[in-house]
């Protein structure tokens, strides 16, 4: 099935922040069927570093999100190369590309579903990782829109820690004298490259490189693993990942518009039957801060993810095990 996203025209659009991103254009793909009631809209948001093309293989016949029952909507993050982007945009390229938020996207997204389809309502709103975290900013920013929420690996702000973390990787970017500044004439390759070898070893858990449980995942060593990291990393924009990191660092149900900072706040209002489901070894989304969050919902469930494999556990479709524990929560929670 063609995976080419089709464009929804946003115009000038004017951020959180009160800069303007010119001529913005979000990225999108659908499945399924919009129903004549409207009432079977999953909004399915990307990840960092991720397109709709990583999210479509959990949205197929036969899964919790099969598109025979389920119209299915993936929106691609600002910065991720399809939708406006500093590697893509006709006059705001590379540095110059305002810094979009999680509100600037979650707004963006509802745009589509109102002009494009008609749809005030979702009966999902799920994601992993940054994907979760816009999940999450949906059922906060518009809690009447929203009934069910699954968010995977991710949390309702970015704690310091999680912070600090990207600091570091980003850090390793920028220190490649062929950045200059995001004016880079090539690709800054000994940085996007320092910054995957970074990055690997908090994706993965402790017992992931103790356990030898690199070789599940076809690599011979660790450092055969942070190589492929390295090489991997190299084949994106290095602005646009610092677009993406933007976004991610900053990002805080908190500040959607009427909670004033007041995480606590934010929290108690979402009204949406939610799962919060964090990884048991993930060193940036950690169980411990998925479990204050649960405290403080409605109607909320704190589930781990009991798994070896860190951040990545969540990842759509990685590991079998780990996308059939995601699969039923998708169920019982579409099922409800």
């Amino acid at each position: 099935m063609q995976d080419t996203p089709e464009i929804f025209e946003l115009g000038d659009l004017t951020l959180q922040s009160g800069q303007v991103l010119r001529q913005a254009r979000l990225a999108y793909v659908t499945r399924g069927v919009l129903a004549p009631a409207r009432d079977n809209v999953v909004l399915f948001p990307t990840y960092y570093t991720g397109t709709h093309r990583e999210n479509l293989p959990l949205v197929a016949s036969g899964r919790a999100l099969d598109p025979a029952r389920w119209f299915v909507v993936i929106p691609n993050l600002f910065g991720n190369g399809l939708s406006s982007s500093p590697s893509n945009h006709p006059t705001q390229s590379g540095p110059r590309f305002p810094q979009p938020s999680l509100v600037d996207n979650v707004q963006a997204h509802w745009r589509l579903l109102r002009e494009r389809f008609g749809i005030e309502k979702l009966a999902l709103a799920f994601g992993w990782s940054m994907g979760a975290q816009q999940a999450y900013h949906h059922a906060a920013l518009f809690p009447e829109r929203v009934q069910r929420l699954l968010a995977v690996c991710g949390s309702a702000r970015t704690s310091p820690h999680n912070w600090v973390f990207l600091e570091g990787v980003k850090a390793a970017l920028l220190a490649d004298p062929d950045f200059v500044g995001g004016n880079y004439q090539s690709p800054p390759l000994r940085g996007l490259a320092a910054f995957g070898r970074v990055y690997a070893g908090w994706a993965y858990s402790q017992a992931f490189f103790r356990e030898g449980l690199y070789r599940r995942r076809g690599y011979a060593s660790p450092a055969e693993l942070l190589l492929a990291w390295e090489h991997d990393h190299q084949r994106y924009d290095a602005n646009d990942m610092l677009c993406m990191l933007g976004s991610w660092q900053a990002a805080s149900i908190a500040d959607c518009p009427g909670y004033g900072g007041d995480l606590t706040r934010a929290l108690r209002a979402i009204q949406a039957r939610a799962i919060i489901m964090p990884s048991s070894t993930d060193l940036y989304f950690p169980v411990e801060d998925s479990r204050i969050e649960v405290e403080h919902l409605q109607r909320g469930e704190l589930r781990v993810l009991d798994s070896k494999l860190g951040h990545v556990a969540g990842g759509p479709d990685r590991v079998p095990e780990d996308s059939a524990f995601i699969d039923a929560a998708l169920r019982e929670l579409l099922d409800s």
